[in-house]
């Protein structure tokens, strides 16, 4: 899909994802790229980091649809991926994960439509499927929301993808804090299982759905996984952490495994996928620009 010249809002555009897609997006000669979201300190940080005329950083909260509409105007593409993520917080205020990835993603896309914009790409999660967690089901009903809209003007569509290594707030960070501390890592279950996907391969992702996608569409990448214990023990070589790792229990709303795709037949899950062992999932982790730093 030819984007040159054209006008991006990307939703929550201050977090790992978005600073990823930004700079896949500026090579690319879009005409102008809005970061949307609520976070005035991260956007002051992007500003400078990138220094870009390109950039126009409009503060405002999904859940206000009057900040979207003046954001809106004269959008070519929407890429929706502001959400509150963490599953503790999700389980403590429920209502506040409702009203920011239920009904805020609502107002993306009716806001969207309103402006006639050409395609919004919602951003999901494998928790939205068989969801046992507030997160996963206001996911969820985001996507049936997606699906259900109509409009002849907008296409709206969506990617669904696991945890992205090294992403704000996932469990590699957290690794690399406690290697850093010398504590041993803080394993939920050994045999507890997660997709292993990397930021670049969900941009790709995103990007593909951008040029192909189709209305009331979700798209999944699939992606091989391995167990907590086995990314530990990786983790613990890389670096070579002598501490070790330690089981601490599922956290509550957690499962021990994952689901990209549902099925009558048989689901695609982090338990039945391609299971990566230590010397693979080390080998994945290298590749991360996070890690080789941590190394220098």
């Amino acid at each position: 899909m030819e984007i040159k010249g054209k006008t991006i809002l990307v939703t929550g555009g201050t977090g790992s994802f978005g600073n990823a897609l930004i700079d896949r997006l500026l090579p690319l000669k879009v005409k102008e790229i809005i970061i949307f979201s609520r976070d005035e300190k991260k956007q002051s940080d992007m500003r400078n980091k990138y220094n870009n005329k390109l950039l126009h950083f409009v503060v405002g909260d999904v859940r206000d649809r009057d900040s979207l509409d003046s954001a809106m105007v004269g959008v070519d593409y929407v890429f929706h991926a502001a959400a509150l993520k963490q599953v503790p917080a999700c389980e403590f205020f429920p209502m506040e994960a409702i009203k920011t990835n239920t009904l805020g993603g609502n107002n993306v896309i009716q806001s969207a439509i309103a402006h006639k914009v050409k395609k919004v790409i919602v951003l999901s999660t494998d928790k939205a499927v068989y969801p046992i967690n507030a997160y996963g089901m206001s996911k969820a009903l985001m996507e049936k929301i997606m699906i259900a809209t109509e409009s002849t003007d907008t296409i709206l569509c969506g990617v669904r993808y696991g945890n992205v290594l090294y992403s704000r707030g996932s469990v590699i960070p957290f690794f690399v804090s406690q290697i850093r501390k010398k504590e041993p890592l803080s394993v939920t279950d050994y045999k507890m299982t997660r997709f292993l996907l990397t930021l670049e391969d969900a941009v790709d992702l995103v990007m593909e759905t951008l040029a192909t996608g189709k209305s009331e569409q979700m798209y999944v990448r699939k992606s091989p996984a391995c167990t907590m214990e086995t990314l530990a023990k990786a983790m613990c070589e890389i670096f070579g952490h002598y501490k070790g790792y330690e089981e601490v229990g599922v956290k509550m709303g957690e499962k021990i495994h994952e689901t990209l795709i549902a099925s009558e037949i048989e689901p695609f899950t982090s338990e039945n996928t391609k299971r990566l062992n230590v010397k693979e999932v080390k080998k994945l982790l290298l590749t991360l620009p996070e890690i080789q730093e941590e190394l220098k």
